[in-house]
C-alpha cells in the first residue's frame, strides 16, 4: 500500500499550550531497534510525524480558525467559547490580551516542543539503527528534518527568539537559554535545504514527501526570515518540478493528486471507508444541510462583508458597496453574480447555487439568519449573510461527522505569491509583476505592470483573495507588522459586518449590519506571543518577552 501523507491521520497530539515544564529527557523504547532497523518499519514511524502537519493546519489555534481574527471570518456564537465567542474578545484585545491568556487560546509552546523531541529522537535512532542502505538513510533523515524545520517553523512565526534543541539528546537540559530568532532561521534553513537535496523528486516519492515539497515551503518560511535570494531559488526550482495553475480556480482546491491536479504541492488525502476522516464540514457546511433533514449543525464560522467587498468584477475593478451599506436598507440586489471566479469559489450568498438548491441565508430561510450575540446559539444560521463554500464538501453527508474531501496545504499559486514577494523585496519588479499577472490571468482578470507601493498593494491583494481561508492572512499581517495599523490596510480599530436579509414580496431587502459590539483592536506585542509561565518557572535561563513584562 502507498504511504500517502493522509494514511497516518490520528490525534497526533492534544493543541494546548498551558502544560507544565517538559520534561525533555528521552525516554527508553523497547521497539526502537526493531523499529528503525528496516525502511519500512521506519517510514511508518515518520508516518506519525506527518500528523503534526494536519494539527497545526487544521487547528491552528485553541479557539479555531485564525481568520477569525482577521476581516475573512466570523464565528456566529456568543455562547461558546473555542470556535465562537473567544475569537471575537481576542480580536477586541484590550485588558484581555494577558499573558497568561494569549498563551492559552494562541502558543503551542510545549506542545511543539514535544513533537520536536520526536524528531530529534527519530534522527538518532535512525542513525543508530538503521540498518538499510545509504540512499534510503539519506531519504528518511530528510523526511525527519523536513519536519523538524516544520515544527520550528510554526515555533519561530509565534516567539521568534525561542530554544534550539537539535539532535544530541545529551544536550537536554532544564536550564536552557534563548536563541536568537535569526539563529533559529539559520537551524530551520539548513534544515530545508537538507530535505530539497535528499528527498526524491516527486514522481518517485510514493505519495511522501519530495523534493517539490521541501523547495515549496521554503519559498513560505524564508519569506518570514526575509530571506529573499533563498525563496527566489527554491521557487524557481519548484517551477521546474512541472508544477503550474490548473485551469481553473476551482479545480486548483477541489481537484485530488489522483485526479490530474497540477497546482497541489501538500495535498492530505483522506479516506471514508478506511475511517481516515476530519470533521471540518460539520463545522463550516451551510445550515440549511442540516435544517433539511430536521437537525442542527454547521456555520459556526461564515465569511464578512469586508472578505465579500475584497472581491473584484470578473472584468476587473471594484463595486461601489455604498448602496448596501445602509442601516436602513436597500432592496437593491448586490452583485455578487457580476463578481470574479475566486468569489463564486468561495462564498455562498442569497441564491447561490448549492448541491440541488439555492442558499436561502435570510430570515425565515432554510438556512437562516441569526443576529449575532442576541441569538446566542445559531445552530446553523448565519450572522453575515454569508457561508463558505470553499473547503467544504458539497457532497457532504451531513447525517454524518466524518468527512473525507481533501485538503492541500501548499499549493503552486502560493509559491508564485511568495516569489513576487521577494522580487519586490529584491527591486526585481519586471519577476514580481509577472507572477501577479499569472495569477490573475488564471481568473481571467486584467493587469497592467506597477512599482512601489501600487506593486506592494497588489501582492497583498492577490494573497488575501486567491489565498482565502487557507491559514495564512492573519499570519501575513503579523509578519508585515501591519495589524497593527487602522484597517483597512491593518486590522485595528473596525468592525465586521454582514447583511441581514429579510423578504420583500418577490424580492428582499439588504440592511447593513455589525456583527461586533466594539471595536476590533491589534496591540502591537501580538506580534510575538508570549512565553508560557510553565517555561518561565522551570527554565532559570530565560525570561518574558519585553513586550509581555
Amino acid at each position: 500500500m502507498k504511504k500517502y501523507l493522509a494514511i497516518v491521520f490520528v490525534a497526533a497530539f492534544a493543541l494546548v499550550s498551558c502544560n507544565k515544564y517538559l520534561d525533555m529527557t528521552p525516554t527508553d523504547r523497547v521497539s526502537a531497534k526493531t523499529i528503525w532497523e528496516t525502511t519500512q518499519s521506519a517510514e511508518y514511524n515518520i508516518n506519525y510525524l506527518y500528523t503534526y502537519i494536519w494539527d497545526l493546519n487544521s487547528s491552528p489555534t485553541v479557539i479555531g480558525l485564525t481568520e477569525a481574527l482577521t476581516d475573512e471570518m466570523k464565528y456566529t456564537s456568543y455562547n461558546y467559547n473555542a470556535l465562537c465567542y473567544i475569537p471575537s474578545e481576542m480580536a477586541y484585545g484590550g485588558s484581555v490580551l494577558k499573558a497568561s491568556y494569549v498563551d492559552s487560546y494562541m502558543g503551542y509552546w510545549g506542545t511543539l516542543y514535544t513533537a520536536i523531541r520526536q524528531t530529534n529522537e527519530a534522527l538518532n535512532y535512525l542513525d543508530a539503527y538503521g540498518k538499510m542502505d545509504e540512499w534510503d538513510k539519506y531519504r528518511l533523515e530528510a523526511e525527519i528534518r523536513f519536519m523538524r524545520a516544520y515544527l520550528y517553523f510554526e515555533l519561530v512565526k509565534r516567539y521568534k527568539d525561542i530554544i534550539i534543541y537539535d539532535k544530541d539528546l545529551t544536550a537536554i537540559t532544564k536550564d536552557k537559554a534563548l536563541s536568537s530568532e535569526q539563529a533559529a532561521w539559520d537551524f530551520i534553513e539548513e534544515d530545508l535545504n537538507y530535505a530539497a537535496a535528499n528527498l526524491p523528486e516527486p514522481a518517485d516519492a510514493g505519495g511522501r514527501l519530495n523534493k517539490g515539497i521541501a523547495n515549496a515551503f521554503i519559498t513560505r518560511a524564508m519569506l518570514y526570515a526575509k530571506r529573499y535570494d533563498a525563496v527566489i531559488l527554491a521557487a524557481k526550482k519548484v517551477e521546474v518540478m512541472g508544477y503550474k495553475l490548473e485551469s481553473t480556480y476551482k479545480d486548483a482546491i477541489t481537484k485530488t493528486l489522483a485526479q490530474g491536479n497540477k497546482e497541489s504541492i501538500l495535498q492530505y488525502t483522506f479516506d471514508y471507508d478506511k475511517g481516515i476522516t476530519h470533521s471540518f464540514n460539520f463545522y463550516y457546511t451551510p445550515g440549511g444541510d442540516y435544517a433539511l433533514i430536521d437537525s442542527k449543525g454547521g456555520a459556526y464560522g461564515v465569511p464578512t462583508q469586508e472578505m465579500v467587498e475584497s472581491y473584484e468584477y470578473a472584468v476587473g475593478g471594484f463595486p461601489d458597496w455604498s448602496e448596501w451599506h445602509n442601516a436602513k436598507g436597500t432592496a437593491k440586489t448586490p452583485p455578487y453574480a457580476l463578481l470574479e471566479p475566486r468569489f463564486q469559489a468561495t462564498i455562498l450568498y442569497n441564491g447561490a447555487k448549492w448541491k440541488d438548491r439555492e442558499i436561502e441565508p435570510y430570515v425565515g430561510g432554510i438556512d437562516g439568519y441569526a443576529t449575532w450575540k442576541t441569538e446566542k446559539e445559531p445552530k446553523g444560521k448565519t450572522v453575515t449573510g454569508y457561508y463558505l463554500r470553499k473547503l467544504v464538501d458539497e457532497n457532504y453527508n451531513v447525517n454524518t461527522s466524518a468527512s473525507s474531501q481533501p485538503f492541500i496545504f501548499l499549493r503552486y499559486a502560493e509559491v508564485l505569491l511568495n516569489y513576487a514577494e521577494a522580487c519586490f523585496r529584491q527591486n526585481k519588479l519586471t519577476e514580481a509583476n509577472d507572477a501577479v499577472r499569472a495569477i490573475r490571468t488564471r481568473v481571467g482578470l486584467p493587469y497592467s505592470d506597477k512599482g512601489g507601493d501600487d506593486l506592494w498593494a497588489a501582492i497583498r491583494q492577490e494573497r488575501k483573495v486567491e489565498l482565502a481561508y487557507e491559514g495564512l492572512r492573519y499570519w501575513d499581517m503579523r509578519r508585515w507588522e501591519l495589524g497593527s495599523e487602522d484597517y483597512p490596510l491593518g486590522l485595528a480599530n473596525y468592525q465586521q459586518h454582514g447583511l441581514k436579509i429579510e423578504r420583500n414580496g418577490e424580492g428582499f431587502t439588504y440592511t447593513y449590519v455589525s456583527v461586533d459590539e466594539k471595536d476590533r483592536t491589534f496591540p502591537t506585542k501580538m506580534y510575538r506571543f508570549p512565553m508560557p509561565e510553565s517555561e518561565l518557572n522551570s527554565n532559570s535561563l530565560v525570561n518574558q518577552y519585553e513586550e509581555w513584562k
